[in-house]
């Protein structure tokens, strides 16, 4: 058994795995890891399978005191991570001992790390998932949004052998590449000034921006208010265009259904990449060339 001993609980420290599928219908979001290409990286390089949990570390981390030995990866956002003081690598198989201090220090790159600790960890599931919930946490997922002081329990298993993931295989952190987005259930709603606009302009990702959706500071050029939609699905990378003209791109913990027009969905695979992307930070969109 480790044990990890919460100092300091960081800006927003929660479990994730990869969601919670099958209960939309139910009106219950899918959550789980915003980057979940990193998050997968990070449970490989310990050993576990894909979908097990693993720390999601926002800008600001926490700081864990370990008990027992242990292995552990740190995959995603370069947060200045210290074992004992002293700068760690990330993406790679990490040997920890009894009474070392992990901590995370200035954002250098990205928004969001993702740590695996090897083995089985021992914590309320909910509907399938470890994930912590959007709503109702304390009843549903009490141990997945981490507080100062609490601490976790991990079951070890066998030790594995140390891997590195080399620089031109880790996924990209770069804010200038354009996010590439399929044409959304509303598209041919918009008119081709909206759409050059959408497709032609930069948006600066609001400081109101969560889990649950990025809110873009600027209005589409030309926008004029659409009919009401009736409320209808949506998921992880739909990006709705509220009154005002400015797009929502829906994240991890959104809702299930929207009742503003949707101009497009977002691609799994830069999903990922917009998950790393912070309030402050710009993003422009580009659409996928089915014909390529």
């Amino acid at each position: 058994m480790a044990r990890l001993h919460f100092l300091k609980s960081g800006l927003q420290t929660t479990i994730q795995d990869l969601g919670r599928h099958g209960v939309q219908d139910l009106g219950i979001p899918i959550n789980g890891a915003m980057d979940k290409a990193s998050a997968k990286l990070a449970n490989q390089l310990v050993g576990n399978s894909d979908d097990s949990p693993v720390l999601e570390i926002t800008l600001l981390g926490p700081k864990i005191q370990f008990e027992g030995q242990c292995q552990i990866a740190i995959t995603g956002a370069t947060l200045s991570a210290e074992i004992n003081g002293v700068a760690t690598s990330q993406f790679k198989t990490i040997n920890i001992n009894h009474g070392d201090v992990l901590s995370f220090g200035k954002p250098i790159a990205g928004c969001r790390a993702y740590l695996a600790i090897n083995g089985k960890w021992d914590i309320q599931s909910w509907l399938g998932s470890f994930s912590a919930s959007a709503t109702h946490t304390a009843q549903t997922t009490p141990d997945s949004i981490i507080v100062k002081d609490q601490i976790l329990e991990i079951i070890r298993d066998k030790e594995q052998p140390i891997i590195t993931i080399s620089e031109t295989e880790r996924p990209s952190l770069s804010n200038e590449t354009p996010i590439r987005v399929y044409p959304g259930s509303e598209f041919n709603a918009f008119s081709n000034v909206e759409k050059e606009s959408f497709f032609g302009d930069r948006f600066s990702i609001g400081q109101d921006s969560n889990r649950m959706g990025y809110r873009l500071k600027e209005a589409l050029k030309g926008y004029t208010k659409k009919q009401e939609v009736i409320s209808s699905g949506v998921i992880p990378g739909t990006v709705q265009i509220v009154n005002s003209g400015q797009p929502i791109v829906l994240m991890a913990d959104a809702q299930t259904t929207g009742g503003y027009p949707r101009i497009a969905n977002v691609s799994s695979a830069d999903l990922d990449r917009l998950a790393q992307f912070k309030p402050g930070d710009t993003v422009r969109f580009e659409l996928i060339n089915f014909s390529s």
